[in-house]
């Protein structure tokens, strides 16, 4: 079995790791991918026009930044998870989360996502949207939703 586990580097994707490593027999997992999305910075170019700066520069030095704490958010998760597969491995993406959660599931043929839920209700989600939701009713493998 290949799971693919979404992090956002949230203490709920923590628990989701640990929860997946003591729902599952290690033996029956061959693979674990844990994926790290971040969000595009439309606006980081406008912030860095007020005070100055290049924006191509600055635009380029938050995105390094992000991506370094998104690899960090993943790394973490995944030393989490060593020991309850044969091999754990790490991908950080841009995009919409929900979008490349699922696109990545697809890609590497997961068997199972495995994702943290805040518990916003239908109201949270209506209003601020769920990643755990669409990811929950979009994907094309199970997903388990851990809260």
């Amino acid at each position: 079995m290949h799971v693919l586990l979404a992090t956002d580097g949230s203490q709920q994707a923590l628990k989701a790791a640990r929860f997946l490593g003591a729902l599952v027999n290690p033996s029956t997992i061959e693979r674990i991918t844990v994926i790290a999305v971040i969000r595009p910075l439309a606006a980081v170019p406008f912030a860095n026009e007020l005070e100055g700066e290049q924006p191509a520069a600055g635009a380029e030095a938050f995105a390094l930044s992000f991506r370094r704490e998104a690899q960090a958010a993943a790394d973490r998760v995944a030393a989490e998870l060593q020991g309850k597969a044969p091999r754990v491995d790490t991908v950080v993406r841009s995009g919409s989360p929900a979008d490349e959660i699922i696109r990545a599931a697809d890609e590497v043929e997961a068997d199972l996502i495995v994702i943290g839920g805040r518990g916003k209700g239908a109201v949270g989600a209506i209003l601020m949207g769920s990643v755990a939701h669409r990811v929950l009713h979009h994907a094309l493998c199970p997903v388990l939703v851990a809260r």
